[in-house]
């Protein structure tokens, strides 16, 4: 714990950095007289906001001190590693063996060498995993890379799927279920908790388990993890869907609009966020004169022509169009 006294000198401190900081404000340029100096966010300098002169440049470069003008330069003269990673069972920090037989100046090695080489990549192969559980957490983290990859997902948003499968790890939520449901729940999970919009359907298309199963699994982590997620907007669907329409800009503005006309009255409350916007694509290409067929819309969508035709009755009476 904290003595009195030490938290009476941070107090002490904290409270002189303050007034450092409103008499530096308070300060005014000496060159122009009419400027305020103030303090840069990124290199920590003190400058006037009138005239740009700098007062103080007191900052540390924590940058290399080499420069680079291009990625190959970057690469050639840095010399550190990547950056640690969550999509990695072992986050990046191992070494690899280079695919290439090559040496260090970029000749071609000798065939006994090259024999010596592939011995040491195979070694390096199985060392990497010490127990059958890192071999699971990596086929996981595999399997989740390979989907985001199919599915187009930044690479942040994998970051965070992965996150989330190291916890539903460690509380042992993994047990009595299939490796593949849990890594495919937690990229659902972590898309939406991003805010990519990819729909249950979407993901079950590249996964090996099926739909009732991600969604079963899904619940189960997010409500065993504490995850808050925010029900998922339909308008965040409208550009993808339209895009892959070919319809224009026009479109997508008198979706959103039917959307969110149709929201306020309450329509939304109990709907497929996918269905809904389909709905609201296929009703806003009929009035812009750009018709497409529930059909396409459908198959865009993943969802049935039911869910459309329904949908699109609701909206336009609500709308007060007659169709």
């Amino acid at each position: 714990m904290t003595s009195p006294a030490r938290q009476r000198q941070r107090d002490l401190e904290s409270t002189e950095s303050t007034e450092q900081d409103q008499s530096t404000h308070e300060r005014a340029c000496e060159e122009c007289e009419s400027g305020t100096l103030v303090k840069s966010q990124d290199q920590g300098e003190l400058v006037c906001d009138e005239c740009g002169l700098i007062v103080e440049g007191s900052n540390i470069d924590r940058g290399p001190e080499w420069r680079a003008f291009n990625h190959s330069e970057r690469q050639n003269k840095s010399r550190v590693g990547a950056p640690t990673t969550q999509t990695m069972h072992d986050k990046g920090l191992t070494t690899s063996i280079d695919w290439k037989n090559q040496d260090a100046y970029g000749r071609s090695i000798s065939s006994d060498k090259r024999s010596q080489m592939r011995r040491l990549r195979k070694w390096q192969e199985r060392i990497r995993t010490k127990d059958a559980g890192e071999r699971n957490l990596q086929f996981a983290l595999s399997e989740i890379d390979r989907m985001a990859s199919s599915l187009a997902i930044p690479r942040s948003v994998r970051e965070v799927a992965c996150v989330i499968y190291r916890r539903a790890l460690d509380e042992d939520l993994i047990r009595g279920r299939s490796i593949e449901g849990v890594a495919t729940s937690t990229l659902y999970a972590a898309c939406r908790m991003e805010g990519i919009p990819r729909s249950l359907e979407e993901v079950a298309t590249v996964s090996r388990v099926e739909r009732k199963e991600i969604g079963r699994t899904y619940r189960y982590v997010a409500q065993e993890l504490g995850l808050e997620m925010a029900p998922v907007d339909p308008k965040k669907y409208v550009p993808r869907f339209c895009s892959d329409l070919e319809l224009s800009e026009e479109v997508t503005a008198k979706a959103n609009e039917i959307i969110d006309t149709t929201t306020e009255k309450g329509l939304l409350s109990g709907k497929s966020p996918t269905g809904y916007a389909a709905a609201a694509i296929y009703a806003a290409s009929l009035l812009c004169n750009e018709k497409k067929t529930q059909r396409e819309v459908a198959d865009v969508a993943q969802v049935t022509e039911v869910t459309i035709r329904n949908r699109y009755q609701e909206q336009i009476e609500a709308m007060g169009i007659h169709g």
